[in-house]
């Protein structure tokens, strides 16, 4: 499977400050506490589609849950916007996306 967590993590953080902008300073702390506490269901998320145990909608549910729990957890940082927010987790898991999809296009 051509699928780094590791990596992939590496490129959340990066988008996540990305979206964040001058606020990652601040941000960072809890973003990189979310992701790697969330290491192990991410990866375990990517392995069920990228074999297809996971199917494109239940894959972009998880992924829409995982997103919605980013969000909570970083509206708890007062100093950033809900906007704020809602961009640096939609960025993290735009990256699990593209990280997935891309392992399959390699597996076939």
């Amino acid at each position: 499977m051509s699928f780094d967590i590791n990596g992939v993590l590496a490129d959340m953080a990066s988008a996540m400050k990305g979206a964040v902008g001058d606020n990652w300073e601040k941000v960072k702390p809890t973003a990189d506490l979310f992701l790697q506490r969330k290491k192990e269901r991410l990866e375990l998320l990517a392995e069920l589609r990228i074999t297809g145990d996971l199917t494109p909608e239940k894959f972009e549910s998880r992924l829409q849950d995982e997103k919605l729990v980013a969000e909570a957890e970083l509206n708890a940082v007062s100093v950033i916007s809900k906007a704020t927010a809602q961009r640096a987790a939609n960025a993290a898991m735009e990256v699990v996306g593209k990280a997935v999809a891309t392992a399959i296009a390699t597996a076939l």
